[in-house]
């Protein structure tokens, strides 16, 4: 096994991933839908029809989401870690990548991140990037009182509910990707950090620091017997 996501990525995409959930959740309860569909007709869950406490619940799950954001740009930034930027040429190798897997045939090679993860990741920033800045407005207005003109605020209203569309598009996909065999043993890097090193030589033949210690790794064990 080598190491593929540090505690630090796995605790950040975690929290997003829940603070997204919440917003989700809290967001629709502002429709008000639950009410609609009898949901807070459950027992215990009566306050999912309380505006007030929805709206609340809301910006608490998304002063989290902006943490989370802020820390992991930074972070990264510093660091200067891109890998998992999209390149040139993802579209296409996406498609290729995708392609052998439904004909269960040889991939070719990627790096850290499959292509379809890079784009993966550019899609949901920017839905979350969406729902930052105009959820931000949202606020100011019912938050702090601004006085924002009625055109900004109904157009922010509208590019708020597009973000939580892209949004849950996106979780859909990220989750779709799930079902192709191959991608499966990714998962578990999100829970413990690490892949299998015979994995990442044959995959991610691309990430030469993976295929390295993948290398190390299976010399290593070959001692140990």
């Amino acid at each position: 096994m080598i190491k593929r996501q540090s505690l630090s990525n796995r605790i950040v995409h975690w929290t997003i991933a829940l603070s997204v959930f919440g917003l989700i959740f809290s967001g629709i309860g502002q429709l008000p839908a639950y009410k609609r569909y009898k949901l807070s007709d459950i027992s215990g869950m009566a306050w999912t029809a309380d505006y007030q406490i929805t709206l609340w619940i809301h910006y608490a799950f998304a002063i989290v989401l902006l943490a989370a954001a802020a820390y992991h740009v930074c972070v990264h930034s510093l660091r200067r870690e891109f890998d998992i930027l999209p390149k040139r040429g993802d579209f296409k190798a996406s498609l290729q990548v995708i392609w052998a897997m439904i004909r269960k045939k040889e991939e070719p090679p990627s790096a850290k991140y499959l292509p379809e993860q890079r784009l993966a990741y550019a899609f949901i920033a920017f839905a979350i990037a969406l729902l930052i800045v105009t959820g931000i407005i949202k606020m100011a207005k019912n938050v702090a009182g601004w006085n924002i003109s009625d055109s900004l605020h109904f157009w922010s209203a509208q590019l708020h509910n597009l973000g939580m569309i892209l949004i849950m598009l996106g979780i859909a996909g990220h989750l779709a990707a799930f079902l192709f065999k191959p991608n499966r043993k990714l998962l578990s890097a999100m829970f413990s950090g690490k892949i299998e090193a015979d994995y990442a030589i044959r995959r991610h033949g691309l990430w030469k620091e993976g295929v390295k210690a993948a290398k190390k790794a299976n010399v290593a064990e070959k001692k140990q017997r």
